[in-house]
């Protein structure tokens, strides 16, 4: 989904990173800039690192092996290679391979956790990081191989493979290519892993919380979009603005997102002589649930995307490795890696993702029906019986909201134990994660049907009542932006080009900056 530019670079430093960040460097590939207090910090604390490779202390994942095999001693003449054969074996990752967008979240936000002096790494480890995100080089990760804990294991081990110019990458230009090439065209040379570096590349929790920030990213524009289109609905319908009054929300039901979505729907209704149009000589007393409890429904989706940014902003701000290297000097094993805290927010918002859609699907199939429209054309099609309408439209929105509705089933109940009951309660965030992406996806479609179904409703409004009835200001710009690439009501055609044309349009927030001409910045 398209965002705009946040910023065209962003500094690394060890007091870590924002939000918008993240989208900027995944999204919109801002250069990443490694501060030198950074790399001081760095190379002070890897000092603590040498002298227990050097010792006959043990400590995990420098001196002994990993998960199972912790208990075994390694020898100190093997413990480099240790390390590249705990990314070689742990790049064990199948099946297609994730958007270059997660990949490029993953890598920045490893390379700021070892940015931050915990990890224990050098300083060319991370610069190292930074030169390959810089360069445009998109590591292949594969969808499966993440269990959510011990870190997002098999997708870190495929970027850090790459480190040590190994395994598959693209260039730039998305074409897979050989490893070695693309660094020495880069100027970047391969990484030797020294004692605890691969550890420290792998032990993260960074895909699932890239892709969760990306996903709130998403959920914002869409939220606002969904009250937008509901809106439309409202005017299409011959709905009334009413429910939407603030006495009704805030005063009398403080939930915040609530009051927001109401807010943005009555803006939009503002000055619409469809709306009002219905006051005189209307029997009807209230409007169907999926119309007059859109704030409700919408604004709790709000204020769990509150909630899931809380989470992720919490751990943005950690250090995520195992073992850590503590600021008295300490090198301390722990469970931080465990992705239960964004795994659950993550299913959250798949469940928001799911029901938001679910209720735009309703609005579309009311305004297809003549028993509920209040005199449209069945599935307001030209000529109802010659013509079928938008009427697979629905059928197409109703199969994205049943997938939704499979994707809301939570990933992180779930636990498969690994590494020989060593690892015995994972999060499965990374699952959680990627659901959530389609779910997101999906919403965004079934929005954009809402929003052509919604305009031909109301250009069938208008066109019926010889132009008295038309939609107030912010319907009015939302229309106009539409009918330049997508058609209004008509004989039937080819309707896959038009409902894509519209998904592109939400998804670059073209639908929301266009309502906002005429109603001032939404919520």
């Amino acid at each position: 989904m398209s965002t705009a530019v946040l910023n065209q670079e962003v500094l690394l430093s060890s007091s870590g990173v924002k939000p918008e960040d993240v989208i900027a460097v995944a999204r919109h590939n801002a250069k990443v800039v490694l501060s030198a207090e950074a790399l001081a910090g760095v190379e002070r604390v890897r000092e603590h690192i040498e002298k227990l490779a050097h010792s006959d202390i043990p400590a995990y994942g420098i001196s002994t092996g990993f998960g199972a095999l912790a208990n075994r001693h390694i020898h100190e003449d093997m413990r480099t290679q240790l390390q590249k054969s705990l990314i070689r074996s742990h790049s064990a990752g199948m099946g297609p391979a994730v958007e270059r967008e997660v990949v490029r979240a993953l890598m920045f936000l490893r390379a700021k956790t070892l940015a931050s002096g915990r990890t224990g790494v050098r300083p060319v480890v991370v610069q190292t990081m930074v030169d390959v995100l810089n360069a445009g080089i998109t590591p292949v990760v594969r969808e499966f191989g993440s269990l959510g804990c011990s870190g997002d294991l098999a997708p870190l081990s495929h970027c850090a493979l790459v480190l040590m110019g190994e395994g598959e990458a693209a260039g730039p230009d998305g074409t897979v290519r050989p490893v070695p090439e693309l660094l020495a065209e880069a100027g970047i040379t391969p990484i030797e892993l020294a004692e605890k570096e691969g550890l420290a590349l792998v032990n993260g929790t960074d895909g699932m919380l890239g892709m969760l920030l990306m996903a709130i990213a998403d959920l914002r524009l869409l939220l606002t979009t969904a009250d937008i289109t509901a809106a439309l609905s409202v005017e299409g319908l011959l709905g009334t603005d009413q429910v939407f009054l603030p006495e009704l929300h805030m005063e009398l039901r403080p939930h915040p997102g609530q009051a927001l979505s109401a807010d943005n729907m009555l803006r939009v209704l503002a000055n619409s002589p469809i709306v009002a149009s219905h006051r005189v000589g209307d029997s009807r007393v209230q409007d169907a649930y999926s119309l007059r409890c859109a704030p409700q429904v919408a604004g709790a989706a709000r204020d769990t995307v509150d909630h899931a940014l809380m989470v992720a902003t919490r751990e943005l701000a950690a250090a995520i490795d195992n073992p850590v290297v503590l600021p008295d000097g300490r090198v301390s094993s722990n469970g931080n890696f465990h992705g239960a805290p964004v795994a659950y927010v993550l299913d959250f918002l798949a469940i928001v993702s799911a029901d938001v859609a679910s209720i735009a699907e309703r609005r579309t199939d009311r305004m297809l029906d003549p028993a509920r429209s209040h005199g449209l054309p069945a599935f307001l099609a030209g000529d109802p019986g010659v013509d079928s309408g938008l009427m697979i439209a629905q059928y197409t929105q109703a199969g994205l909201v049943s997938d939704s509705k499979r994707l809301a089933v939570p990933a992180s109940v779930d636990s498969i134990p690994s590494s020989a009951m060593q690892e015995d309660h994972v999060s499965m965030g990374w699952h959680a994660a990627r659901k959530l992406r389609r779910s997101v996806e999906n919403l965004r479609r079934v929005l954009a049907i809402e929003l052509v179904t919604a305009t031909r409703a109301i250009d069938m409004r208008t066109s019926l009542s010889d132009g008295a009835l038309v939609p107030g200001p912010a319907g009015a710009a939302v229309l106009e932006l539409l009918r330049a690439t997508v058609p209004g009501p008509g004989s039937d055609r080819f309707l896959s080009p038009e409902l894509e044309e519209a998904d592109r349009l939400v998804g670059s927030g073209a639908i929301r900056a266009a309502a906002e001409k005429a109603t001032g910045p939404l919520n």
